[in-house]
């Protein structure tokens, strides 16, 4: 079986995908959600002409003169306004964030002023019409919408919603996603392997990655190597709109995933991909549930979870495709690369101007966790790239 590039391989995967459907939350449980649809202020911001200062409410065509007296006649503070109206020759103490009076069109600034005799201020500075005054709406007006569909909801976006006065919002479901490790050489963290035995990270670490995605990881465990027990896993999946296998999806005599999903009646659509690392990974459908099923090695699993897992989760959040590829330079040299694309780890550097500057690690060997977690970003190398040289442009998957 030919290899399939990682292109057709994605597109395959995210043909007719849609996203989730939509629940309702408070703003407390909002954070990191996605929006299902568009999000309208439902009030002006602000809802009145607002001071800006501490001061006096006055008319500013009764400032042009200044130095001269006003009238105080009244106080306007937050939560609080002056119901009267201001008339010629009158001023109103003034606080920011109170609604300016009626007959008011400037703020004077407190510094501007000084006492005078009781009940008047001394205008020392005049004030052209609009001084300090928020407008109604200036920061958006009843009916605009603010946050459009597919807004990740960040602290930021959160505030806004409140100040809009929507205490609740429309946002995707989190779908879920099934994982399942596979070896009779795995233990779980935490374990006493024996000397034939390995610590199983993958599960750890492909599940943070999904709940990072803004999906809900279900953990299905450490199956043996029997095509059966893997098959009884699976059905463990119930609704999980994806299910992800790790191991078991190569050639080898014990590498049963196929096998077992063979027991289930489905039917495999593609696997071996033109890529490094990460070549044997499968994919299959049961009806509307993906089955992706990644490399046991961890580098590879993890690498191939940023490729393929990251866009379909994205999918059905109905998120604008987040994870999409940056430009770097190179700061070594790279030779020509074969038929299957290359993810190279790589650390970044910040160049001239800012620029982002790739350094491939020495080692890419797949099981090095250690040269995974500490880089930075991953160098794209196309199928058949010539050699590049320092300082060439590369393409970059952040991490």
């Amino acid at each position: 079986m030919a290899l399939l590039p990682v292109e057709d391989a994605l597109a395959r995967m995210l043909e007719g995908l849609q996203p989730t459907g939509a629940e309702r939350v408070g703003l407390d449980e909002a954070l990191e959600r996605t929006l299902a649809g568009p999000l309208a202020a439902r009030r002006d911001q602000p809802p009145f002409a607002a001071s800006a200062m501490d001061g006096y409410a006055v008319r500013a065509a009764d400032t042009a003169s200044a130095p001269v007296e006003l009238a105080v006649v009244g106080e306007a503070k937050a939560g609080e306004g002056f119901s009267g109206r201001l008339k010629a020759g009158e001023a109103a103490r003034i606080f920011t964030g109170a609604p300016v009076p009626r007959g008011a069109d400037a703020v004077l600034m407190q510094e501007d002023t000084e006492a005078a005799s009781p009940g008047r201020v001394r205008v020392l500075q005049s004030v052209v019409a609009g001084a300090f005054i928020r407008p109604r709406g200036l920061d958006f007006a009843r009916g605009e919408v603010l946050l459009d569909t597919g807004r990740v909801l960040d602290a930021r976006a959160i505030g806004l919603a409140a100040a809009m006065n929507n205490a609740e919002v429309m946002v995707r479901r989190r779908p879920e996603v099934a994982i399942l490790a596979t070896g009779d050489e795995l233990v779980p963290p935490g374990g006493e392997p024996r000397s034939d035995q390995i610590v199983g990270s993958n599960g750890a670490a492909l599940a943070a990655y999904v709940r990072e995605a803004g999906a809900i990881p279900h953990d299905l465990g450490i199956a043996a190597d029997d095509a059966a027990a893997i098959a009884r896993r699976l059905d463990m999946a119930g609704k999980a709109s994806l299910v992800v296998t790790i191991g078991g999806a190569s050639v080898g005599d014990h590498d049963l995933v196929h096998q077992a999903l063979n027991q289930l009646g489905i039917k495999l659509e593609f696997w071996k991909i033109a890529m490094r690392p990460g070549k044997p990974l499968l994919f299959a459908r049961r009806g509307r549930q993906l089955i992706i099923g990644l490399p046991g090695n961890p580098v590879s699993a993890q690498v191939c979870a940023r490729v393929f897992i990251g866009p379909v989760i994205e999918r059905l959040l109905g998120r604008p495709g987040a994870v999409a590829p940056r430009t770097a330079t190179l700061a070594d040299p790279l030779p020509a690369n074969d038929q299957r694309q290359d993810y190279l780890r790589a650390s970044i550097e910040h160049g001239p101007g800012g620029r982002l500057v790739a350094r491939s690690f020495p080692r890419q060997d797949s099981s090095m966790q250690r040269v995974f977690a500490e880089s930075h970003c991953l160098i794209i190398r196309p199928p058949h790239a010539p050699a590049a040289e320092a300082g060439a442009e590369v393409a970059i998957l952040p991490l």
